[in-house]
């Protein structure tokens, strides 16, 4: 870092948001002014304050949370903050409008930082413009660290490291499952889905971007042989169960992707991943794939086409800073499995790996997944050999994050695929 003595460990950016709001309640649960030198950053000084009066009197370890202020579309705000801390952890979306000018300030203060984007456009840019700076500044960028795509990139490497350990070879494919989930949204998500969309409708970079399932691989290395997310319902090749396309799957498997080859392809050029949604066996299960895929169809076309695309801003999403109620956020769930197949010296094998909680995906769990990604970062706690990039959290954090998921409350486990099942619950709202 530039500088040696930062005041904070971390700056929790965007704090008063809905996503921020839950960062900040659950860091000043779980650590103690002794163990982290927390900050409170955002641009309305009377809203901050406010949250720092209920911190406190909820925390009895906290007596005093200072609070840093400054604004998206004032750069040299952003420099101040990023040059007095070790890591800033960042909810304040869409990341399109708002996250470039924090990413240069934490590049140039070489100050790491993490953020829980889903919108793959914006990944995408910011690879082609700041990686390189990145690397040589040492600076630990780290997208994506909440639903969108923890469960998924890190789960995926489980399953890989597992399969290298026990087999000697990787798997060359993973099937991943949506299994089950329930949530509720907030009009933060809903303004970033619409910024993809509307970056694609205007931008062939952007639309070049959504259709190239190796879009956020480095320079060069943009192409490969998967063919990319599932279009239609499909029978599963290792399940036998009916699926449904994953509307996630376009932002989790190209940070897969991401992650194989930032880490020197440790599971081969040609290996495959594909995020769907199960829905069961039979012909309830088609019907119910078919159910799935025709929503998801009518939904995409809807975001595409300009006028409806507002029309749902204006009279269907809720508005910025609306979000779940805490009865919603305490009583969400979700499970997502991720199935590795392989081929050993003697025969072919199978591992899983499975990633659940019994909070909201997008609020609950994805605060606690940033946060612990965020301190992964502050303690320098990483399995990497990235030392600075654009980077993925199992590339850039990996195994260590999911120890401390698991501390915060969250099922993570990997082993052999023992019992293949058919059953399975068609998949809810979760972002």
């Amino acid at each position: 870092m530039s500088n040696t003595d930062p005041q904070h460990d971390l700056v929790v950016w965007g704090a008063t948001g809905v996503a921020g709001r839950l960062v900040a309640e659950y860091l000043t649960e779980q650590y103690t002014p002794d163990q982290l030198s927390l900050a409170l950053g955002g641009r309305s000084e009377s809203r901050l304050h406010k949250l720092e009066t209920t911190l406190r009197e909820r925390r009895s370890a906290w007596d005093d949370i200072p609070i840093v202020l400054g604004d998206a579309t004032e750069p040299e705000s952003l420099h101040a903050i990023a040059e007095d801390t070790r890591v800033v952890c960042t909810t304040v979306g869409p990341y399109t409008k708002y996250g470039t000018p924090l990413v240069e300030a934490c590049i140039a203060a070489e100050t790491d930082y993490c953020d829980l984007t889903g919108e793959v456009n914006w990944v995408r840019e910011m690879i082609d413009r700041y990686h390189d700076d990145a690397v040589e500044a040492g600076t630990r960028i780290v997208h994506s660290c909440g639903f969108d795509s923890i469960p998924t990139d890190l789960g995926t490497k489980l399953v890989q490291s597992f399969a290298i350990d026990k087999f000697g070879t990787p798997c060359e494919m993973a099937q991943i499952y949506l299994e089950d989930s329930r949530g509720g949204v907030s009009g933060g998500t809903m303004a970033s889905a619409i910024e993809v969309f509307r970056a694609a409708s205007t931008d062939p970079l952007a639309r070049q971007t959504l259709r190239n399932p190796y879009s956020l691989a480095p320079k060069g290395e943009r192409d490969g042989v998967d063919p990319g997310a599932q279009s239609v319902p499909k029978k599963d090749p290792l399940r036998s169960v009916w699926t449904a396309p994953s509307p996630m799957a376009m932002i989790n498997e190209r940070v897969v992707r991401r992650s194989n080859a930032l880490l020197g392809y440790p599971w081969g050029r040609e290996f495959e991943c594909t995020e769907v949604l199960p829905m069961g066996d039979g012909l309830g299960g088609l019907a119910r794939a078919n159910a799935v895929w025709a929503g998801i169809t009518v939904a995409t076309a809807g975001m595409a086409f300009g006028p409806t695309r507002e029309g749902l801003r204006r009279f269907v999403f809720p508005d910025p800073g609306e979000g779940p109620t805490r009865e919603q956020i305490e009583n969400g769930y979700f499970t997502v499995r991720v199935l590795g197949r392989g081929t050993a010296t003697d025969g072919p094998f199978v591992v899983e790996s499975q990633i659940s909680t019994d909070r909201d995906p997008g609020y609950g769990a994805t605060a606690r997944m940033l946060s612990e990604a965020a301190m992964c970062l502050v303690r320098d706690q990483t399995d990497s050999p990235l030392a600075g990039g654009i980077l993925t959290p199992a590339s850039g954090i990996g195994d260590p994050l999911a120890d401390r998921l698991r501390r915060a409350g969250l099922d993570v486990e990997v082993d052999v695929w023992l019992t293949p099942s058919k059953s399975s619950v068609a998949v809810s709202t979760s972002r």
